[in-house]
């Protein structure tokens, strides 16, 4: 007979007197991830999705959702974890305005309910490519692993290390900024989604699988018609104040589409 001694959730203490005081329990009941930063910046609970409810602004969200400060409503991790459901939110939102005028704001919902139902239909989707990709490469063609550089945020870009290092250090990351990283990832990079997807899923505090998984492989082009990417006039267009994007920080992604494309996907039916 083991030894080895459970705790059943029942005998988990539920109160702490500081958020420090609940990281601190965490962290000695998780010692091999004790040196991972932990985000500070949100707080779990009722009635603090109920504050983030109040603060929506869901046609303001349609103008800036794009923009890395746009009027997005960091709500994902309260939907992720059940504190509040799709339906609340999108009735918030037609308590707001006409439905033309929120259109953009419940189109972000229907998406999370498709990738939903996606993963209850082909749970196999979740972690396996859904089509081939339409980059000119085979599967083959990409790496297994991040590379290290990466997941440390060393790479040649600037803006990439910024949002891997809000990535980490806040478990969020605007949306626009995800896919920016996603598609930098695997089409600069060539690596395969399922590493960034894995990569995300370490970090994001609204880390829904179905959500992340499904969006990689939009980006990657094998649960689209074709690859995402974008180039550094995109970047700059759309990014925050504090955001990194200096050409010379940025040499990657300083070039046209058509440059870009000829150079991530030499070998696609496009580019000959």
């Amino acid at each position: 007979m083991s030894d080895t001694t459970t705790t059943s959730p029942e005998s988990l203490p539920n109160n702490f007197t500081s958020r420090a005081a609940l990281i601190d329990h965490l962290r000695a009941l998780n010692p091999h991830l004790a040196d991972e930063p932990v985000g500070e910046t949100l707080q779990g609970g009722r009635a603090a999705a109920q504050d983030r409810l109040a603060a929506v602004d869901a046609i303001a969200y349609g103008r800036s959702r794009n923009f890395l400060d746009g009027a997005v409503t960091c709500l994902s991790p309260y939907i992720r974890h059940g504190i509040v459901t799709l339906n609340e939110v999108r009735n918030l939102a037609l308590e707001q305005g006409a439905p033309k005028q929120v259109e953009k704001f419940v189109q972000e919902l229907a998406w999370r309910d498709f990738w939903q139902r996606i993963y209850a239909q082909t749970p196999d989707a979740l972690w396996h490519d859904i089509e081939t990709y339409k980059t000119g490469w085979q599967a083959d063609d990409y790496a297994d692993s991040l590379p290290d550089d990466i997941a440390a945020a060393q790479t040649p870009s600037a803006a990439m290390n910024h949002f891997i290092t809000q990535l980490r250090e806040t478990g969020y990351l605007h949306n626009h900024a995800r896919m920016y990283l996603a598609a930098y990832i695997v089409h600069w990079r060539r690596v395969k989604w399922q590493a960034g997807a894995r990569f995300f899923l370490h970090y994001l505090l609204d880390g829904d699988p179905a959500s992340n998984n499904l969006s990689f492989q939009w980006v990657a082009s094998t649960f689209a018609n074709k690859p995402y990417y974008f180039n550094l006039e995109n970047l700059q267009k759309f990014a925050a104040p504090d955001t990194p994007v200096a050409a010379a920080d940025n040499q990657d992604f300083d070039a046209s589409y058509d440059a870009l494309y000829l150079r991530l996907f030499p070998h696609a039916p496009e580019a000959d």
